[in-house]
């Protein structure tokens, strides 16, 4: 079962704080300039709600309408819009520039899932102590990762070194 929360932007009925409004029918026909006190016991013998559109107007401009029925079919359209968002996750794959082969392949795998999945990896070659001499080592791991996924993936950019990391970002071939 599916819960909307109907958060409430604009005033309705009694929230108007205007004497004059202009009116506007809930099938879209002008109604004209009226109290406020009068459009909105027009609006409930409707069983609808007076609800102000256009604030900044002179006279302000009101609407009759379902407010609850509007709030739901907008939260409907923020949620559609939504799931037709494209979002993509970045995972991180962490390496040295010494790690054996057998690590290698089986983070190569994993990189290789997530790339299959719609994910970004980003590959770091983390280098400790006076491994940070020996950067080329940590640069031919990360371009042998490159290439051993590049079947299906292709680098953002070149491998950059920042700090005590080197990192390069795949994201999957169109």
């Amino acid at each position: 079962m599916e819960v909307f929360y109907i958060k409430q932007e604009l005033p309705i009925n009694e929230q108007i704080r205007v004497n004059e409004v202009q009116v506007i029918s809930d099938t879209g026909e002008k109604l004209g300039v009226m109290s406020t006190s009068k459009a909105i016991d027009m609006a409930m013998d409707k069983n609808l709600d007076l609800v102000l559109v256009a604030p900044n107007g002179n006279p302000p401009v009101c609407k009759m309408m379902n407010y609850g029925k509007y709030k739901f079919e907008q939260a409907k359209k923020e949620k559609e819009a939504k799931k037709k968002q494209k979002t993509f996750e970045l995972k991180e794959i962490r390496i040295t520039p010494n790690t054996e082969e057998h690590d290698f392949n089986f983070k190569a795998k994993n990189a290789r899932k997530f790339l299959e999945d719609g994910s970004k990896v980003k590959i770091t070659v983390r280098f400790r102590g006076r491994e940070l001499n020996y950067t080329k080592a940590g640069e031919e791991n990360l371009n042998k990762f490159i290439e051993s996924l590049s079947d299906i993936a292709s680098p953002d950019k070149k491998p950059t070194l920042e700090g005590k990391n080197m990192f390069v970002i795949l994201s999957k071939n169109k």
